[in-house]
């Protein structure tokens, strides 16, 4: 119960914290991780240690090529890390899948929103038909600047591993 707790108390800061200042705070995330290896550590022994600390490699595994992309921060990857640390390897997995689909899902309402319905509709079928094509490199005159769509992805985050706690795995 004490790890569940501190496991929300985590999320629901992070996510004030991400959506108020686009940071995930650092005072969360590695006293958390630290609370997860050492309370796993001292109630099951080494067994524990493994378990927290596997979790805390995957959660930071599950990120890391994104930020490494430039896609997201590195507070998104310690927040996963921390979750992983808290709860271990299957649960940060299931967040991560969760995590996926509602950062995905919130990516294309925002695509459709500064786009609108049509236009973004529009573009998908022209670039899956011509832009691949020969038509297509002989229609494109020269490179195209598109705004870059950004959202504190921490809140998918905070959803997957809310979805996580509530419905479990798939």
């Amino acid at each position: 119960m004490l790890i569940l707790s501190i496991l929300i108390t985590v999320l629901l800061v992070s996510l004030i914290t991400d959506v108020k200042k686009r940071k995930i705070l650092n005072i969360v995330t590695i006293p958390s991780t630290l609370i997860g290896i050492t309370y796993y550590s001292i109630t099951l022994g080494l067994s524990g240690f493994l378990f927290s600390g596997q979790g805390f490699l995957v959660g930071l595994s599950l990120l890391l090529i994104p930020y490494l992309l430039g896609g997201m921060g590195a507070g998104d990857i310690k927040l996963m890390a921390a979750i992983g640390a808290l709860m271990g390897t299957t649960f940060v997995f299931y967040s991560f899948l969760y995590t996926a689909l509602i950062g995905g899902v919130i990516a294309i309402l925002l695509l459709f929103k500064q786009k609108g319905f049509s236009n973004s509709v529009r573009s998908l079928f022209f670039h899956i038909f011509f832009y691949k094509s020969s038509i297509g490199s002989l229609l494109h005159l020269g490179k195209v600047e598109r705004p870059r769509i950004s959202f504190p992805y921490g809140v998918a985050i905070v959803l997957g591993t809310f979805c996580t706690l509530i419905w479990g795995g798939f």
